[in-house]
């Protein structure tokens, strides 16, 4: 099998090892005369043992190591930022290659390790309250740079701790890259990958129905996240210009679609923005939008992002619209807030650390 090449981005300088399945790196070893086992060696450095380099990789014989080093790279990108917050939360600002910038983040709570990984490098869908979507969608990550900012989340664990979750609601849409998103989602939950359970792998959509219905006929129970953030086509035209493009409508049948394909419950997030759509009116649409679905509605309070007019709401407010979706019997979550102080919304620490050439 051949390395995912994206066309639409120049070469890398040399292979992004990640971007290689493993079988074809184990063909690249055969014609170099190397038995196939190296290959499983390499796949379990990879992995499990957090290699940082080829050196690191101790059981290959040195020539070999020094020919991977020669043909291959193992990180595509470099850390320009790495941030922590008092509640654990790590935050990464990558640079890739070709200078464009991603984040990625690792939350801890309890027992779970989770990441947060980007899809793109910026956003097309125009979310006015989001940071990543400020200045457009500049490409789309290859398999090998979603896996690498995995693998990099997962370096800064304890040995004895491994990932649990992994969330797709990183920069970027990531039903609008859906082929490289599985395909590094593969290598994620494979046994000789990193071994998560489709079931604790989240992927969000800002709503693409055609993608949705695709996503479903993939036939893995992915958990949906559809990122609704208001409950009628004239506040979420709004909100997220794409939706005059689509209509709610047509993005909640397709998640019902998925519900019916999948048996996976639905989870839809509500971004709430002060005085703009945490009214009790709004409140009530949600319930007559979501009446009788089962569904989970996450409720994310507002993370400020500097230069944008948009707002948290008081406890008041955010007390009363809990109250009004319960009283509606909505299945409903408030999620605490984690890294606020190291910028950990999406987009929030790249457009700090903006490079003065714009990337």
């Amino acid at each position: 099998m051949l390395p995912i090449v994206d066309s639409k981005r120049s070469a890398l300088p040399t292979h992004h090892l990640l971007n290689w399945e493993k079988e074809a790196i184990q063909q690249w070893l055969k014609e170099r005369g190397y038995p196939a086992f190296r290959g499983t060696q390499i796949w379990k450095w990879l992995f499990e043992g957090r290699a940082e380099s080829f050196e690191d990789m101790t059981d290959l014989p040195k020539k070999l190591r020094q020919e991977l080093s020669d043909t291959f790279v193992l990180w595509s990108a470099r850390v320009v930022d790495h941030l922590e917050s008092e509640d654990g939360t790590e935050k990464l600002l990558l640079e890739m290659f070709d200078g464009g910038r991603i984040e990625c983040v690792l939350l801890r709570e309890e027992n779970r390790r989770s990441v947060c990984v980007s899809s793109q490098v910026g956003c097309g869908m125009g979310c006015v309250f989001c940071a990543s979507g400020l200045d457009g969608v500049d490409r789309n990550l290859t398999r090998g740079e979603i896996l690498e900012q995995m693998l990099r989340l997962q370096r800064l664990l304890p040995a004895e701790e491994r990932l649990s979750h992994i969330v797709m609601m990183g920069m970027g849409e990531p039903l609008a890259n859906l082929p490289n998103v599985l395909a590094a989602l593969d290598v994620a939950r494979h046994a000789e990958g990193l071994g998560i359970s489709p079931r604790r792998i989240t992927i969000s959509t800002v709503g693409l129905p055609a993608a949705m219905d695709r996503l479903a006929d993939y036939e893995v129970p992915f958990h949906l996240a559809v990122s609704l953030h208001a409950p009628t086509d004239e506040l979420r035209n709004r909100i997220v210009p794409t939706n005059s493009k689509v209509g709610i409508g047509a993005i909640v049948q397709a998640a019902d679609r998925y519900f019916e394909r999948t048996g996976r419950r639905l989870t839809f997030e509500y971004v709430l923005l002060s005085k703009i759509n945490d009214s009790p009116e709004c409140a009530d649409d949600l319930v007559k939008l979501l009446a009788n679905r089962g569904a989970m509605l996450n409720v994310i309070p507002y993370n400020p992002v500097p230069g944008l007019p948009y707002e948290t709401p008081t406890p008041e407010r955010i007390h009363h619209f809990r109250r009004a979706l319960l009283e509606g019997g909505i299945n409903v979550m408030f999620r605490q807030r984690k890294g606020d102080e190291i910028q950990a919304a999406c987009g929030q620490l790249r457009r700090i650390r903006q490079a003065p050439t714009g990337a």
